[in-house]
């Protein structure tokens, strides 16, 4: 009796496992066409939550759980394709805003000694700016915003910094400069001091929110040397530093683009390669 009763215990414990697992695999299944239909209407994040809900609560539903990977290849490519598709939109309309305003500039490279140029407002160009004491405003075609401070006198000051008030007395002053350079020119003594944006003190920031201001600019060496503004500079500062914002989220564009194509590829690769393996098994 003991010995028929053993075998017909395995075979309905067996019974259940098999009945266990194919319930499983069914609940399981259900959550997997859940995620293909939100993966259909476009839904990604739902689509992948919905996937990783089945590792957790289905760990044994391997059939399921093959298929659900699949799937979540299918929507990670499907999700950077969408990205750079964004991408190239936002792309196209800051290259158009770039278009715009293009005419207020000039780019100054040398293309036998620069790799890159850089843009200065038609205003700022040097030879309609000799001898002058000013601000001049420029940024590289790679979106670098950057200011130069140029002093012209009969006698040398030696400054290294720069000091912009307002008005109202407020003010942005620079630290001292760590690119500075002295000259003379028919007896008129030259300086000049680079800053680049964020190294500035604040100053392009500022000169660019008083646009419309009387601002005054001091030069701060050994001896001080003060002088008014013109609107022509103000308005420079201005343009360039839309520029530099243009070109900025340009580069920042085609980073995430290139990006975007690196993991798309990947995919791609993984998708080809798990075919391949597949396809294999069946031979």
């Amino acid at each position: 009796m003991k010995k028929l009763l053993l075998p017909l215990v395995a075979c309905v414990i067996a019974l259940f496992s098999f009945i266990s697992c194919n319930d499983i695999e069914k609940q399981a299944g259900v959550k997997l066409q859940e995620a293909k239909a939100a993966f259909e209407q476009g839904k990604f994040d739902v689509a992948k939550q919905l996937i990783d809900s089945i590792k957790v609560l289905y760990p044994k539903a391997f059939d399921t759980r093959k298929a659900s990977l699949a799937l979540q290849r299918e929507v990670e490519l499907a999700e950077q394709r969408q990205l750079v598709d964004s991408i190239d939109s936002e792309l196209a309309e800051k290259r158009q805003a770039i278009e715009d305003i293009k005419d207020h500039f000039v780019l100054e490279k040398d293309e036998q000694y620069q790799r890159i140029g850089n843009y200065f407002d038609k205003s700022q160009t040097v030879e309609k700016n000799i001898h002058r004491s000013f601000l001049r405003f420029q940024v590289s075609e790679e979106g670098k915003l950057s200011m130069t401070s140029t002093y012209c006198g009969a006698s040398s000051i030696h400054h290294t910094a720069v000091k912009v008030t307002a008005p109202d007395g407020s003010s942005a002053e620079t630290p001292n400069s760590k690119d500075s350079y002295e000259t003379t020119d028919l007896g008129i003594y030259i300086e000049k001091a680079d800053f680049k944006f964020g190294e500035d003190g604040g100053v392009i920031d500022f000169i660019t929110a008083h646009q419309a201001d009387n601002l005054k600019v001091q030069f701060i060496g050994d001896r001080n040397f003060s002088t008014n503004m013109t609107a022509a500079d103000r308005k420079a500062a201005a343009n360039v530093s839309e520029l530099a914002n243009l070109l900025k989220k340009i580069s920042e564009l085609n980073k995430a683009k290139e990006e975007a194509q690196l993991k798309i590829r990947y995919i791609e690769k993984r998708i080809a390669d798990k075919a391949a393996e597949e396809k294999a098994e069946l031979e």
